[in-house]
């Protein structure tokens, strides 16, 4: 798998992140989905130099122009919930993208500390032939994205496959990386070395569906 981690290149994105991070900054709940949202917009902006172009002659009030633009057929895909500002941002980039939602989250049973993924709800279109991008803010086992890359296996098989993150651990990008095959390609905010016992990143930055839409009732 190819990896692009932007954090590498010291740039604005620094400060979205740093304030994701802060604990009094994240308490503004519009201010967390909005830089959540910027830095998907970096990330599609960086992400679009991959895609292919192809020329197009452009008729102007006073003559023409020749550009290229890229004539990939993209479907966005988010984990629900904490998904949906990472969403907006890839999508106000790649305005003209098929969508998908899925629902994809961790089901404790007995043991606190252990966990299996659970999807449950699941809106796609074909992914025949087309670039997948697969969107979670947050990549800290890694299981999640795997779990939905198999729930979309049905409906169809893409060209090429994108997986995005704001934020991930090592042990996550290790563990995607044996499941995926060598040409998809990961495009990751910043990365953190850890994992706790429970499986969330450190020093990350908590709960981002709580962050950004309130706390919710355990199951």
């Amino acid at each position: 798998m190819q990896i692009h981690n932007l954090s590498k290149t010291p740039s604005i994105l620094n400060t979205f992140m740093s304030e994701l991070r802060d604990k009094t900054v994240q308490k503004d709940s519009m201010r967390f989905r909005r830089n959540i949202e910027r830095i998907g917009e970096i990330i599609a902006f960086e992400l679009s130099k991959s895609l292919q172009f192809e020329s197009h002659r452009i008729e102007t009030p006073l003559g023409a122009s020749e550009t290229v633009l890229h004539h990939s057929d993209i479907v966005l895909c988010s984990i629900l919930r904490a998904g949906v500002p990472l969403h907006n941002g890839l999508l106000n980039y790649f305005d003209a993208a098929e969508n998908a939602f899925i629902s994809a989250y961790r089901q404790h049973k007995h043991d606190p500390e252990s966990f299996e993924i659970v999807v449950e709800y699941l809106a796609c279109p074909s992914l025949e032939g087309k670039t997948l991008i697969l969107a979670d803010p947050m990549l800290a086992t890694g299981q999640s994205m795997v779990a939905t890359f198999e729930a979309l296996k049905p409906f169809g098989t893409p060209k090429a496959i994108h997986l995005v993150s704001v934020i991930g651990a090592q042990p996550g990008i290790d563990y995607v990386t044996k499941a995926f095959d060598a040409d998809v390609q990961l495009w990751i905010a910043t990365v953190d070395d850890e994992l706790n016992d429970k499986g969330y990143i450190i020093p990350g930055l908590g709960d981002a569906g709580d962050l950004a839409f309130g706390n919710k009732l355990q199951q």
